[in-house]
């Protein structure tokens, strides 16, 4: 199959798979951060398959989203394999997206400029608006509360603890959101970050004023 007709059963693929994800990894998640992966490549040049290919699938071997990352990289593996899609630029995706997820700040470095770029549209996407929205749809889905002034916020953390410990929507942001700014790897992926990053903590300073019950005055 030739490349474009690759992606195009690819994009498909996903959208069957993801339309109805719950965590705020559905396919309108996956088709921004293909989109911006696909800006960010052609201001890196880098290579646009790759990064197209692998922003598509990166969260079916998501821990987060399937029960099993290895079942869901050889699934992947297969689906490529099966459309002749070549080894090298298989494993490249692979190495992508077994790399890119910040696992409670225990990520690895992304090696190519491909990994890069689609690293910093993920990330770009846990940022701003969306990413505030993305939070709070996220913790309901796991049970955990939109905020908790009891719990202590984690600097550091295991895997296992960063997935599975008690921790809140709020939380969240110190825990992780407000690290991604420092974490960018592209100039232009820097840029758009530090914007957003802006935005949250503005929403953060809003949303402890309300919770604490501060009238501020002098508004609108």
């Amino acid at each position: 199959m030739k490349h474009q007709d690759i992606i195009e059963a690819t994009t498909q693929w996903v959208r069957e798979q993801l339309w109805n994800e719950h965590t705020g990894h559905d396919w309108h998640h996956i088709e921004r951060v293909t989109k911006t992966a696909k800006a960010l490549a052609l201001k890196e040049h880098a290579d646009l398959v790759v990064v197209t290919l692998s922003a598509l699938v990166h969260d079916l071997a998501d821990d987060k989203v399937v029960e099993s990352e290895e079942g869901g990289l050889q699934a992947i593996k297969a689906w490529f394999s099966e459309r002749k899609l070549d080894k090298e630029t298989i494993d490249h995706i692979l190495s992508i997206i077994t790399s890119m997820s910040f696992k409670g700040g225990n990520g690895e470095p992304m090696a190519t400029i491909e990994g890069q770029v689609v690293q910093d549209a993920d990330r770009l996407d846990a940022l701003g608006a969306v990413g505030i929205a993305r939070t709070f749809i996220y913790s309901g889905s796991k049970g955990q509360p939109m905020y908790d002034p009891s719990l202590p916020t984690r600097e550091s953390m295991t895997l296992d603890e960063y997935r599975n410990g008690n921790s809140s929507a709020i939380h969240h942001f110190h825990e992780k959101l407000l690290k991604l700014k420092d974490l960018m790897n592209t100039d232009a992926g820097r840029s758009l970050a530090k914007e957003r990053h802006q935005f949250m903590e503005q929403f953060l300073d809003q949303f402890h004023n309300e919770w604490n019950g501060t009238l501020e005055e002098g508004r609108g």
